[in-house]
């Protein structure tokens, strides 16, 4: 029977260790050795990994590729991308290669504005808390002006505070909705710091307002968080050219395999059953990114995914059109990412990838992730409606398969040739293996 462990914080990573393979792992050294080896011991940067996060054994690699010929507003990049999935860099690179010479990428930043609230309760007199609030907004701002002093001069800061009554959800509930610009860095330290400082003065200056003493209420405050729902912190990213000019290197009936792009589209804006996974798809592009340059990808996932039900039903986040021999493929989402502070400052690879996007404003980074969204969904849709997603997915996962049942170089070399005219499937890569072993 498993006992819990007391004090396994204060661990060594060796006692750790020790203690996961004795009550876990059946004391394996296999399994020791797997996690040992993926460390970084004679070098700063064990220390530096172990220092982001709690309780740490080992670290967990993901693949750092390169989707490059990316023309994003006349300007050449090539994109990081970290991720394990088969076909997503491939497939972004393809894309990449295709828009090149039709024009490119076309992307822009609409609004950067991030959202924060101080959630509270108040069962009093909605008139008695309007005016409390217009008495006391001028002193919430100065009272943080020591948090953004720093921001402001990077021409950031806050933005504007509302008093948000939301009783018609929940008995008393009220807010205190705040809008911040955190220009360059992602901005949540920073706009949660503002938060707890605005519900500190909230709560102070309201348990010494008489009106409230008087009528035997006042505001409880419950919590102060930022959103992770950005609505107004929008990128557009998008793709047009002729019709004519959709035709491929197959020599593909263009007019054809535009309306047959034009109505996965739909099905996608009216069918959550495969909105769902449309948009997955797009996040195999932005995830990547966001992940290469070390911002928060469940922020952003979370955001997004909220934006594409912002109607009241999920829907896809691309959209298409055809108008006068043009086709037009865009999308417009919400994205709070940025470019200092964080991981950004500290991980030696994210450094390195944003190197590569030459060293971009949070704004530049907006766009260049949206465009590597567009691009995913754009190859994506295009297998999806001529050749099938399985043929160009399966033969990437060939690979993947190969080292399951551990292949040597030669009987990988031997099977890539093979299956370059054969359909890729477990059983089969399985089927040929055996027959070159026997």
């Amino acid at each position: 029977m498993i006992t819990p462990v007391s004090g396994f914080s204060k661990l060594s990573k060796e006692e750790k260790i020790a203690w996961l393979s004795n009550t876990y792992l059946k004391n394996s050294p296999q399994s020791e050795a797997v996690l040992r080896q993926y460390w970084h011991p004679d070098s700063g940067l064990q220390q530096l990994h172990e220092e982001f996060t709690e309780n740490t054994l080992s670290n967990f690699y993901l693949p750092f590729g390169i989707a490059p010929n990316f023309e994003i507003n006349g300007k050449l990049f090539a994109i990081p991308m970290a991720i394990e999935e088969s076909s997503v860099i491939a497939a972004a690179s393809k894309a990449a290669k295709f828009w090149k010479t039709r024009g490119g990428f076309k992307a822009t930043v609409i609004n950067t504005t991030k959202i924060g609230q101080v959630h509270f309760i108040f069962k009093g007199n909605d008139s008695l808390l309007q005016e409390f609030f217009a008495e006391i907004k001028p002193q919430l701002l100065e009272g943080v002006s020591g948090i953004t002093r720093n921001m402001e001069k990077r021409g950031g800061g806050v933005l504007d505070i509302e008093l948000r009554n939301r009783t018609h959800l929940m008995e008393g509930y009220y807010q205190l909705h705040c809008k911040f610009e955190t220009k360059d860095s992602m901005g949540a330290n920073f706009i949660n710091s503002c938060l707890e400082k605005f519900a500190e003065i909230f709560k102070d200056s309201a348990s010494h307002n008489e009106k409230f003493s008087d009528s035997g209420t006042e505001p409880e405050v419950i919590m102060s968080i930022l959103s992770n729902f950005v609505p107004e912190c929008i990128v557009r990213a998008e793709v047009s050219c002729p019709v004519k000019d959709l035709e491929d290197e197959k020599n593909r009936d263009a007019t054809l395999f535009a309306n047959k792009f034009l109505t996965a589209l739909k099905i996608a804006e009216i069918e959550p059953y495969r909105a769902v996974t449309h948009n997955k798809g797009i996040m195999n592009g932005i995830d990547a990114v966001v992940l290469a340059t070390g911002n928060d990808f469940r922020a952003v996932e979370a955001g997004i995914h909220a934006y594409a039900s912002k109607d009241g039903r999920y829907t896809s986040l691309t959209h298409a059109s055809v108008e006068d021999g043009i086709f037009k493929f865009w999308m417009e989402i919400p994205l709070a990412v940025g470019t200092v502070g964080g991981l950004t400052n500290l991980h030696p690879l994210v450094k390195v990838a944003l190197e590569i996007l030459q060293k971009p404003s949070a704004r530049e980074l907006m766009e260049i992730i949206a465009v590597a969204g567009l691009a995913q969904n754009f190859a994506a849709i295009k297998s999806l409606v001529t050749t099938g997603i399985q043929q160009g997915h399966m033969k990437m996962h060939l690979m993947n398969i190969l080292n399951q049942y551990n292949a040597t170089p030669e009987e990988k070399k031997e099977l890539i040739h093979y299956f370059k005219k054969h359909t890729v499937t477990h059983s089969s890569v399985e089927d040929q293996l055996e027959k070159i072993r026997r």
